[in-house]
């Protein structure tokens, strides 16, 4: 495995030589797939994307902690918390000045965000995308963000939990690397049912 992750590291195949990999292999292993070859090269590319942007944003992150202008123990007093429960929910509702630099933490569940008020630009992995208040949207687990904002922010999460105490809750919804993100994969449980429900209605 060690020979295997070298080469790819060194001398990575192109997509045509990858192709005629697998087909080789696949024929004088008489393999069968559940997938194609376009599917698992375009995971493999976007996971090897998603992991650059993970290292890179920690070392964007590691540079601004090391910056002569960086907040440091300073960021939750520039930018106060208000802290809310419904029940089984936690609020978090957060104020940011204007013409910040804002590095997310890593973000362990899914939930969703709104803003509220202010302006700014979000760097994901996606990429750069700039939105306005009134905005609504979905942090997807494993997510973390460059933020910088344009003009003074209103922005508020909501996660759902059990506790009231908001290091716990702290814990439960933030990861402490990439590594230990808690993925999901989709339940199509109730989609199945839906879908069954139509079609006994059409026959």
């Amino acid at each position: 495995m060690d020979t295997i992750d070298e080469q790819i590291k060194n001398a990575p195949l192109s997509k045509e030589e990858a192709r005629k990999q697998f087909v080789e292999k696949t024929a004088s292993l008489n393999l069968q797939h559940t997938f194609t070859f376009d599917e698992a090269w375009e995971f493999v590319e976007h996971k090897r994307k998603q992991t650059e942007f993970q290292k890179k944003i920690l070392r964007f992150e590691n540079a601004v902690n090391q910056h002569p202008q960086s907040l440091e123990n300073k960021v939750h007093q520039i930018n106060p918390v208000k802290h809310s429960f419904a029940d089984g929910q936690y609020i978090r509702e957060i104020f940011n000045p204007a013409g910040l630099f804002l590095v997310t933490k890593i973000h362990n569940q899914s939930h969703p965000f709104f803003l509220m008020e202010g302006d700014m630009s979000i760097i994901t992995e996606e990429g750069v995308n700039r939105i306005k208040a009134p905005y609504h949207g979905i942090t997807l687990a494993g997510t973390k963000r460059i933020i910088f904002t344009h003009a003074p922010c209103k922005f508020i999460t909501v996660h759902s939990t059990n506790s009231l105490n908001v290091e716990q809750i702290e814990n439960e919804i933030i990861a402490t690397s990439f590594d230990q993100v808690k993925q999901q994969l989709p339940d199509t449980e109730l989609l199945d049912h839906l879908i069954n429900q139509l079609e006994e209605k059409r026959a």
